[in-house]
Formats: C-alpha cells, structure tokens, sequence
C-alpha cells in the first residue's frame, strides 16, 4: 500500500465515523477513478430500512452514475472492513478494478477469509483485492463500537 492508498483509506474512515454517529455498523466506503474520488459513502441499512445499502453498495451505484458507465474496471473501491458476498459479487459484476479493505471479516468476509469471490476464476471478471498492513486498527475500531453498542 503506498501513501495515495492510505490517503484515500483516510476517506473511508471517514465515512466509517460518521455511520457509528448515525447508529450504523460503522463501515465506510471511497470510491476512486484516478485522483478522482467518484463517491464516498457510509453503512445506511438501518437509516434506510435497506438491507442492501452497504457502504460499497452505495459507492458502486453512485460512482456508476457519476462515471456515466456501470464498468468499473478503471477504478479503486477502498473499503474499512473486508466486503461480504453481495458486495463482493457486486464488485465483480461491476468490474470494479482493484479493492482495498481495512479489517478481515471472519465470519462474512469474501475477499480471502471464508471465500475469494473476487479471484473465483469460474466468473466473467474478477477483482483484485488487497489487505491494508494496518488491519488491526480497523478491527480495532470495530470492536470497540460493538462492545460500547453491547453495553447499551
């Protein structure tokens, strides 16, 4: 990961404080064309009463529009908690070029920890994915909203 990768990881976390201040899983999204950010976004199932309105979702839609093409090959989806199968298969439906993801989901997670969606050479494209070196902070930050939750 080099320092434009942390910069625009920077926009995610974001993005992630403002769902925890909203009651959402606090999980945020940036989505990439070049220097160009397409769209940043923010877990909103509960606000929206969606269960598809994942961050990634959310800035796959949006970028999409703000591209004016849903082939995402040319673009950058940074993510702080690795993407779940509907958004890891949203991903490779759309093309999207290249994945960078904070904390593993152990339990969810379809970019390396339950399964590699992305690279599952049986699909019409795949998507590169990788891990942020600084992982821990993100699963970190994920923990400490679940136990303060837990606790009210």
């Amino acid at each position: 990961m080099n320092e434009t990768d942390r910069e625009r990881m920077n926009t995610a976390v974001r993005e992630a404080e403002i769902a925890a201040a909203e009651g959402e899983i606090p999980v945020g999204a940036a989505l990439y064309r070049g220097g160009t950010l397409l769209w940043a976004d923010h877990n909103r199932r509960e606000q929206r009463h969606d269960p598809t309105a994942h961050a990634e979702l959310l800035c796959m839609r949006h970028g999409a529009e703000q591209k004016g093409d849903w082939r995402l090959n040319d673009c950058t989806l940074y993510v702080t908690l690795e993407p779940c199968p509907m958004c890891a298969g949203a991903m490779v439906m759309s093309r999207v070029g290249r994945c960078v993801f904070g904390a593993a989901d152990p339990e969810k997670g379809c970019c390396g920890s339950i399964y590699d969606l992305p690279a599952d050479p049986a699909l019409h494209s795949t998507t590169k994915w990788e891990q942020d070196p600084d992982s821990e902070a993100y699963a970190a930050r994920l923990s400490a909203w679940f136990r303060e939750k837990q606790r009210k």
